[in-house]
Protein backbone atom coordinates (compact mmCIF):
# COMPACT_ATOMS: atom_id res chain seq x y z
CA UNK A 1 0.00 0.00 0.00
CA UNK A 2 1.14 3.42 -0.90
CA UNK A 3 1.80 6.31 1.43
CA UNK A 4 -0.76 8.04 2.44
CA UNK A 5 -0.87 11.81 0.72
CA UNK A 6 -3.69 13.31 1.94
CA UNK A 7 -5.43 13.35 5.77
CA UNK A 8 -8.29 15.63 6.20
CA UNK A 9 -8.54 16.60 9.44
CA UNK A 10 -12.40 17.10 10.90
CA UNK A 11 -12.26 18.68 14.39
CA UNK A 12 -16.27 18.07 15.67
CA UNK A 13 -18.77 18.32 18.73
CA UNK A 14 -22.35 17.40 18.63
CA UNK A 15 -22.07 17.68 14.70
CA UNK A 16 -25.06 16.05 13.63
CA UNK A 17 -23.78 15.50 9.76
CA UNK A 18 -20.30 14.41 10.75
CA UNK A 19 -21.18 10.90 9.43
CA UNK A 20 -22.96 11.98 6.38
CA UNK A 21 -19.89 14.27 5.26
CA UNK A 22 -17.30 11.51 6.12
CA UNK A 23 -19.46 9.38 3.73
CA UNK A 24 -19.37 11.79 1.10
CA UNK A 25 -15.87 12.04 1.48
CA UNK A 26 -15.64 8.12 0.92
CA UNK A 27 -17.51 8.30 -2.23
CA UNK A 28 -15.67 10.78 -3.71
CA UNK A 29 -12.00 10.81 -3.10
CA UNK A 30 -9.67 9.33 -5.99
CA UNK A 31 -6.20 9.92 -4.10
CA UNK A 32 -4.73 8.18 -1.09
CA UNK A 33 -6.39 9.94 1.43
CA UNK A 34 -7.65 9.63 4.72
CA UNK A 35 -10.09 11.00 7.51
CA UNK A 36 -8.86 11.66 10.73
CA UNK A 37 -12.05 13.00 12.80
CA UNK A 38 -11.81 13.77 16.40
CA UNK A 39 -15.00 13.95 18.69
CA UNK A 40 -14.93 16.65 21.02
CA UNK A 41 -16.08 15.65 24.12
CA UNK A 42 -19.65 14.24 22.52
CA UNK A 43 -19.85 10.93 20.51
CA UNK A 44 -21.42 11.26 17.14
CA UNK A 45 -25.11 10.87 17.02
CA UNK A 46 -25.50 9.30 14.59
CA UNK A 47 -22.55 7.11 14.95
CA UNK A 48 -19.75 6.72 12.02
CA UNK A 49 -19.41 4.01 10.20
CA UNK A 50 -16.00 2.10 10.70
CA UNK A 51 -13.53 2.40 7.54
CA UNK A 52 -10.34 1.59 7.12
CA UNK A 53 -9.64 4.87 5.93
CA UNK A 54 -11.59 6.26 8.76
CA UNK A 55 -9.59 7.28 12.34
CA UNK A 56 -12.15 8.42 14.93
CA UNK A 57 -10.33 9.84 18.46
CA UNK A 58 -12.86 10.41 20.96
CA UNK A 59 -12.05 12.64 23.98
CA UNK A 60 -14.34 12.64 26.80
CA UNK A 61 -13.82 16.55 27.35
CA UNK A 62 -13.87 19.19 24.67
CA UNK A 63 -10.42 20.72 24.14
CA UNK A 64 -11.70 23.12 21.34
CA UNK A 65 -11.42 23.06 17.75
CA UNK A 66 -8.52 24.26 17.01
CA UNK A 67 -6.69 21.87 19.89
CA UNK A 68 -8.94 19.17 18.22
CA UNK A 69 -7.64 20.06 14.77
CA UNK A 70 -4.19 19.91 16.50
CA UNK A 71 -4.26 16.98 17.73
CA UNK A 72 -5.56 15.24 14.46
CA UNK A 73 -2.69 16.35 12.54
CA UNK A 74 -0.45 15.39 14.94
CA UNK A 75 -1.40 11.41 14.09
CA UNK A 76 -0.99 11.90 10.24
CA UNK A 77 2.25 10.98 8.64
CA UNK A 78 0.78 12.15 5.18
CA UNK A 79 2.41 15.29 2.81
CA UNK A 80 -0.58 17.15 2.90
CA UNK A 81 -3.41 17.91 5.36
CA UNK A 82 -6.85 19.87 4.35
CA UNK A 83 -8.93 20.61 7.40
CA UNK A 84 -12.42 20.43 7.10
CA UNK A 85 -15.66 21.30 9.07
CA UNK A 86 -18.16 18.16 9.57
CA UNK A 87 -21.19 19.41 7.65
CA UNK A 88 -19.55 20.00 3.86
CA UNK A 89 -19.62 18.05 0.74
CA UNK A 90 -17.18 17.29 -1.97
CA UNK A 91 -16.70 17.37 -5.95
CA UNK A 92 -15.50 14.18 -7.23
CA UNK A 93 -11.99 13.61 -7.14
CA UNK A 94 -11.44 16.79 -5.11
CA UNK A 95 -8.45 15.76 -3.19
CA UNK A 96 -6.41 14.25 -6.78
CA UNK A 97 -7.17 17.65 -8.32
CA UNK A 98 -6.07 19.60 -5.28
CA UNK A 99 -2.99 17.86 -4.93
CA UNK A 100 -2.00 17.90 -8.48
CA UNK A 101 -2.23 21.79 -8.32
CA UNK A 102 0.00 22.43 -5.04
CA UNK A 103 2.96 23.67 -4.45
CA UNK A 104 5.05 23.29 -0.61
CA UNK A 105 4.65 26.91 0.23
CA UNK A 106 0.60 27.39 -0.84
CA UNK A 107 -2.71 27.39 1.34
CA UNK A 108 -5.30 26.23 -1.16
CA UNK A 109 -9.05 25.90 -0.39
CA UNK A 110 -11.49 24.48 -3.47
CA UNK A 111 -14.19 26.90 -4.73
CA UNK A 112 -17.08 27.21 -1.75
CA UNK A 113 -20.67 26.31 -2.75
CA UNK A 114 -23.70 26.47 -0.14
CA UNK A 115 -24.46 23.05 0.73
CA UNK A 116 -28.34 22.64 0.89
CA UNK A 117 -28.34 19.49 3.03
CA UNK A 118 -32.10 18.72 4.37
CA UNK A 119 -35.33 20.19 3.37
CA UNK A 120 -38.27 19.84 6.07
CA UNK A 121 -41.36 17.81 5.69
CA UNK A 122 -44.03 17.78 7.55
CA UNK A 123 -46.74 14.94 7.18
CA UNK A 124 -49.35 17.27 5.58
CA UNK A 125 -47.46 17.72 2.71
CA UNK A 126 -45.83 20.59 3.25
CA UNK A 127 -41.89 21.32 3.27
CA UNK A 128 -39.58 24.43 3.21
CA UNK A 129 -36.14 25.04 3.14
CA UNK A 130 -34.05 24.53 5.96
CA UNK A 131 -33.33 27.30 8.02
CA UNK A 132 -37.22 28.15 7.98
CA UNK A 133 -37.71 26.60 11.24
CA UNK A 134 -39.03 22.68 11.94
CA UNK A 135 -42.87 24.00 13.02
CA UNK A 136 -45.07 23.73 10.02
CA UNK A 137 -46.77 27.30 9.26
CA UNK A 138 -49.74 25.29 7.93
CA UNK A 139 -50.81 22.90 10.27
CA UNK A 140 -48.63 23.84 13.15
CA UNK A 141 -47.39 20.39 13.11
CA UNK A 142 -43.64 19.01 13.51
CA UNK A 143 -41.86 18.67 10.47
CA UNK A 144 -39.02 16.51 9.92
CA UNK A 145 -35.94 16.39 8.03
CA UNK A 146 -35.34 15.19 4.73
CA UNK A 147 -31.63 14.75 3.76
CA UNK A 148 -31.25 16.75 0.15
CA UNK A 149 -27.30 17.16 0.49
CA UNK A 150 -26.70 18.87 -2.88
CA UNK A 151 -24.70 22.16 -3.36
CA UNK A 152 -26.88 25.21 -4.06
CA UNK A 153 -27.21 26.07 -7.61
CA UNK A 154 -25.49 29.51 -8.60
CA UNK A 155 -23.59 29.45 -5.14
CA UNK A 156 -19.79 30.10 -6.04
CA UNK A 157 -17.56 32.25 -3.63
CA UNK A 158 -13.79 32.36 -5.27
CA UNK A 159 -12.46 35.26 -3.13
CA UNK A 160 -12.36 36.61 0.86
CA UNK A 161 -11.06 39.42 2.42
CA UNK A 162 -10.97 41.31 5.91
CA UNK A 163 -11.51 45.00 6.83
CA UNK A 164 -9.68 46.79 9.22
CA UNK A 165 -11.26 45.70 12.62
CA UNK A 166 -10.82 42.45 11.29
CA UNK A 167 -14.25 41.00 10.52
CA UNK A 168 -14.11 38.34 7.71
CA UNK A 169 -15.93 39.69 4.31
CA UNK A 170 -16.78 38.31 0.77
CA UNK A 171 -14.32 39.92 -1.55
CA UNK A 172 -17.11 39.45 -5.24
CA UNK A 173 -15.18 43.00 -6.40
CA UNK A 174 -11.88 41.41 -6.24
CA UNK A 175 -13.75 38.28 -9.06
CA UNK A 176 -14.08 40.54 -11.09
CA UNK A 177 -10.80 42.25 -11.84
CA UNK A 178 -7.80 40.99 -14.09
CA UNK A 179 -6.22 38.76 -11.66
CA UNK A 180 -9.28 37.06 -9.96
CA UNK A 181 -9.48 35.38 -13.25
CA UNK A 182 -8.27 31.99 -14.39
CA UNK A 183 -8.62 28.21 -12.89
CA UNK A 184 -6.06 29.03 -9.88
CA UNK A 185 -6.39 32.74 -8.18
CA UNK A 186 -5.15 34.36 -5.12
CA UNK A 187 -6.98 35.25 -2.13
CA UNK A 188 -6.50 37.87 0.37
CA UNK A 189 -8.06 35.52 3.38
CA UNK A 190 -10.19 32.27 3.81
CA UNK A 191 -13.47 31.33 5.01
CA UNK A 192 -11.92 28.95 7.70
CA UNK A 193 -14.58 25.98 6.42
CA UNK A 194 -12.19 24.47 4.29
CA UNK A 195 -8.12 24.91 3.31
CA UNK A 196 -5.30 22.40 2.45
CA UNK A 197 -1.51 22.63 2.80
CA UNK A 198 1.64 20.56 3.24
CA UNK A 199 2.04 19.24 7.02
CA UNK A 200 5.22 20.83 7.04
CA UNK A 201 3.58 24.32 6.73
CA UNK A 202 1.07 23.54 8.72
CA UNK A 203 3.20 22.93 12.36
CA UNK A 204 5.84 25.48 10.70
CA UNK A 205 3.66 28.23 10.86
CA UNK A 206 1.71 26.88 14.02
CA UNK A 207 -1.81 27.15 11.73
CA UNK A 208 -4.15 26.52 14.50
CA UNK A 209 -2.37 28.99 16.92
CA UNK A 210 -4.22 27.64 20.67
CA UNK A 211 -3.54 30.89 22.31
CA UNK A 212 -6.49 32.22 19.86
CA UNK A 213 -8.94 30.24 21.23
CA UNK A 214 -10.99 27.42 20.58
CA UNK A 215 -12.67 28.98 17.43
CA UNK A 216 -13.08 32.33 15.73
CA UNK A 217 -10.98 34.48 13.09
CA UNK A 218 -8.83 30.95 11.85
CA UNK A 219 -9.87 31.59 8.12
CA UNK A 220 -7.73 35.38 8.94
CA UNK A 221 -5.57 33.70 10.84
CA UNK A 222 -4.27 30.71 8.11
CA UNK A 223 -4.37 33.21 5.02
CA UNK A 224 -2.33 36.40 6.85
CA UNK A 225 0.27 33.57 7.97
CA UNK A 226 0.49 32.12 4.75
CA UNK A 227 0.97 35.26 3.08
CA UNK A 228 3.54 36.92 5.54
CA UNK A 229 5.47 34.34 5.80
CA UNK A 230 6.22 34.30 1.61
CA UNK A 231 3.49 31.52 0.02
CA UNK A 232 0.46 32.21 -1.59
CA UNK A 233 -3.05 31.75 -0.64
CA UNK A 234 -4.97 30.31 -4.04
CA UNK A 235 -8.44 29.00 -4.83
CA UNK A 236 -8.48 26.03 -7.10
CA UNK A 237 -11.37 27.28 -9.53
CA UNK A 238 -11.02 23.01 -10.60
CA UNK A 239 -13.00 21.80 -7.74
CA UNK A 240 -15.32 22.73 -5.10
CA UNK A 241 -16.85 21.92 -1.83
CA UNK A 242 -20.26 22.71 -0.37
CA UNK A 243 -20.43 24.26 2.78
CA UNK A 244 -23.66 24.29 5.33
CA UNK A 245 -23.89 27.35 6.82
CA UNK A 246 -25.45 27.46 10.29
CA UNK A 247 -28.79 28.78 11.66
CA UNK A 248 -30.50 29.54 14.82
CA UNK A 249 -30.58 26.91 16.94
CA UNK A 250 -34.10 26.68 16.87
CA UNK A 251 -34.29 25.69 13.35
CA UNK A 252 -32.02 22.76 14.09
CA UNK A 253 -28.68 23.82 13.48
CA UNK A 254 -26.77 25.78 15.41
CA UNK A 255 -23.03 26.26 16.65
CA UNK A 256 -21.96 23.07 19.03
CA UNK A 257 -19.64 25.03 20.81
CA UNK A 258 -20.57 27.43 23.83
CA UNK A 259 -19.27 30.88 22.18
CA UNK A 260 -19.42 34.30 23.89
CA UNK A 261 -19.06 37.20 22.13
CA UNK A 262 -15.69 37.90 24.13
CA UNK A 263 -14.35 34.82 22.96
CA UNK A 264 -14.98 35.87 19.29
CA UNK A 265 -13.62 39.36 20.14
CA UNK A 266 -10.95 37.31 21.78
CA UNK A 267 -9.38 35.96 18.55
CA UNK A 268 -10.28 38.65 17.04
CA UNK A 269 -7.91 40.60 18.99
CA UNK A 270 -4.98 38.17 18.85
CA UNK A 271 -5.16 38.57 15.31
CA UNK A 272 -5.11 42.02 15.65
CA UNK A 273 -2.14 42.32 18.05
CA UNK A 274 -0.03 39.66 16.37
CA UNK A 275 -0.61 41.03 12.76
CA UNK A 276 -1.04 44.76 12.91
CA UNK A 277 1.02 45.74 14.96
CA UNK A 278 3.87 43.06 13.44
CA UNK A 279 4.70 41.04 16.10
CA UNK A 280 4.62 37.84 14.36
CA UNK A 281 8.63 36.18 14.08
CA UNK A 282 8.08 34.36 10.82
CA UNK A 283 6.90 37.46 8.70
CA UNK A 284 8.97 38.50 5.99
CA UNK A 285 6.45 41.14 4.76
CA UNK A 286 4.32 43.76 7.01
CA UNK A 287 0.51 43.22 6.81
CA UNK A 288 0.43 46.45 5.03
CA UNK A 289 2.11 44.86 2.36
CA UNK A 290 -0.84 42.23 1.76
CA UNK A 291 -3.46 45.10 2.35
CA UNK A 292 -1.77 46.99 -0.90
CA UNK A 293 -1.30 43.71 -2.90
CA UNK A 294 -4.99 43.25 -2.69
CA UNK A 295 -6.44 47.19 -2.83
CA UNK A 296 -8.95 48.32 -3.16
CA UNK A 297 -10.26 46.00 -0.19
CA UNK A 298 -13.52 47.12 1.31
CA UNK A 299 -13.38 48.49 4.69
CA UNK A 300 -9.53 49.72 4.29
CA UNK A 301 -9.42 53.15 3.13
CA UNK A 302 -5.82 55.24 3.17
CA UNK A 303 -6.68 56.21 7.11
CA UNK A 304 -6.93 52.70 7.92
CA UNK A 305 -3.61 51.48 5.74
CA UNK A 306 -1.43 54.55 6.92
CA UNK A 307 -2.45 53.57 10.92
CA UNK A 308 -1.12 50.07 10.13
CA UNK A 309 2.25 51.24 8.40
CA UNK A 310 2.75 53.17 11.63
CA UNK A 311 3.93 49.57 13.00
CA UNK A 312 5.59 48.69 10.00
CA UNK A 313 9.18 47.29 11.36
CA UNK A 314 10.05 44.45 8.26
Amino acid sequence: MSATQLSILIPARNEEFLSKTIEDILANIEADTEVIAVLDGAWANPPVAQHPRVNVIYLPESIGQRAATNLACRLSKAKYIMKVDAHCAFDKGFDRILIENMKDDWTTVPTMRNLHAFDWLCKCGFSHYQDKGSTCPECNGKMEKEMIWQPRRGTRNYSYCFDSEPHFQYFGSFSKRPEGQGELTETMSLQGSCFILTRKKYWELDICDESFGSWGSQGIEVAVKTWLSGGRVIVNHKTWYAHMFRTKAQNGFGFPYQLSGRQVDGAKKAVRDLFFNNKWDKAIHPLSWLIEKFSPIPGWDDKALAELKKSDTI
